[in-house]
């Protein structure tokens, strides 16, 4: 299986598994999101403690891809303080804007790196960036 074999299952497992796509009890952090240009819309709940995000979760309807990015999101911040999750927010949103990002830095995203191939389909990036950005406004 090639590389691309690879992230393209990642991303088919997170559009299909809805562990991380539930309402929290009682979260410290609710921020909508919304893509007006293909309706996409989630919400993500985050749950606190002090600095660190201790759970994530999202509700919403969207494309697999805005999904799939928001799922793996989830998994990537929990256990993070805001400042490491708006870092890789920083670097993830670049990535996707085909923008400079190091070798170390790709690595830092796990399988987020996944949804690098996005940069390649102008239609998508929106959808991608969608829970990241959204992300990037509350942390």
């Amino acid at each position: 299986m090639n590389m691309e074999e690879i992230y393209s299952q990642i991303i088919l497992d997170h559009s299909r598994n809805q562990a991380n796509k539930h309402d929290l009890a009682d979260p410290d952090i609710t921020e909508p999101g919304h893509n007006p240009s293909c309706g996409d819309e989630i919400v993500i709940q985050l749950k606190m403690d002090g600095d660190v995000i201790k759970e994530a979760a999202f509700t919403g309807e969207g494309c697999a891809i805005s999904q799939a990015a928001t799922s793996v999101m989830c998994d990537m911040i929990v256990g993070k303080t805001k400042e490491e999750a708006k870092e890789l927010a920083d670097i993830y949103i670049r990535m996707i804007k085909r923008e400079d990002v190091s070798d170390e830095e790709l690595e830092k995203l796990g399988d987020a790196v996944a949804f690098i191939n996005i940069q390649n389909m102008p239609q998508r990036v929106k959808c991608a960036l969608l829970s990241w950005k959204t992300l990037d406004q509350v942390v």
